[in-house]
């Protein structure tokens, strides 16, 4: 096998398992339970989609693709950051929004003041 047959081989492999990766990442997004799993997983298409673009440059040899995964790798790591700070802003965990919780502490809270309020 010529090093060139095995460089086309190793090319088509990548697609596959790209390809693999892709339709398990898609699979996660789907089934995923919290908001974090879903936004973890459009991270990983992301990623997936920049390593296919690399694979198809050196597939093409046209390198002018490269600056199609610098932008989609930049507009990746921003959306990434925004879906962060939406959940820090939302405080969810597990799709229970934080604003449930602060009512619930706030109500104890108050049930205590008139608790200790009365004793006094």
């Amino acid at each position: 096998m010529s090093p060139q047959e095995f460089f086309e081989l190793s090319i088509y492999i990548s697609f596959g398992l790209s390809i693999v990766a892709f339709l398990f990442t898609i699979i996660r997004l789907i089934l995923g339970t919290t908001l974090a799993d879903r936004i973890l997983s459009l991270d990983m298409l992301v990623t997936l989609g920049i390593g296919f673009i690399a694979i198809f440059t050196l597939h093409t040899g046209f390198y002018a693709y490269l600056d199609m995964a610098i932008a989609l790798g930049l507009v990746g790591f921003l959306a990434t950051v925004a879906f962060a700070r939406l959940l820090m802003h939302r405080g969810e965990t597990n799709d229970t929004p934080a604003g449930d919780k602060l009512e619930d502490i706030e109500d104890d809270d108050t049930q205590q003041a008139k608790t200790n309020g009365g004793a006094s």
